[in-house]
């Protein structure tokens, strides 16, 4: 299995406040099984980095990073692909297809190096509100300890989640930190997705 660690993008300001000792302890019993990404369920995002290969065709290897608008460039295809949103395997079936009139049942191979485009951002009042890869499923008590916590004058009971939904429009989902803390409406305490912000006021 591989190994993954949790990265920290550069924030700007930090906060300042402490953090308390319970939301460590509840934090162990409510955090999901700690996991790899796969890159058979893992749908790309803009900024992940991909290797490429085709069999026998060590000139077509390549290493590509998603552009900002979802898709990637290959040698001999003529457009730019879409691989946002798709796996790798529904990746590789679409470079197939478009390089079929040049190599005939070609034998392609995506493979995800690393998951740099899914990022979930954290601001207001936390510690070190900024952005941070998920490289496992990360729900929202995980998000805020990666945030290094709630500070002394956070809103805990405020907390949204701001989700855009495939239709372009934004989806608020409130998070009342104090009921989790205290064993109550657990499932509140929902995985993250890409793209995802949590607002601490």
């Amino acid at each position: 299995m591989n190994t993954f660690t949790i990265k920290k993008s550069p924030a700007g300001s930090h906060g300042t406040g402490t953090v308390s000792a319970i939301f460590f302890s509840s934090l162990l019993w409510l955090s999901h099984p700690l996991f790899a990404l796969a890159d058979d369920s893992y749908r790309l995002n803009p900024g992940d980095r991909l290797e490429i290969t085709v069999w026998e065709e060590e000139k077509l290897k390549q290493e590509i990073v998603v552009l900002p608008d979802g898709t990637i460039s290959f040698p001999l295809v003529r457009q730019h692909v879409t691989a946002a949103g798709k796996t790798t395997d529904e990746l590789v079936g679409t470079l197939r297809s478009l390089l079929g009139q040049f190599i005939a049942d070609a034998e392609i191979n995506v493979r995800l190096l690393s998951a740099e485009g899914n990022k979930i951002y954290v601001t207001g009042e936390v510690s070190h509100p900024g952005s941070f890869v998920m490289t496992s499923p990360t729900n929202i008590m995980q998000a805020l300890s990666m945030a290094g916590g709630l500070t002394e004058f956070a809103k805990k009971n405020d907390i949204l989640v701001l989700r855009r939904e495939a239709n372009g429009q934004t989806r608020s989902l409130p998070f009342e930190y104090g009921d989790v803390e205290d064993g109550e409406n657990i499932e509140s305490n929902i995985l993250l997705q890409s793209g995802d912000t949590l607002v601490v006021p």
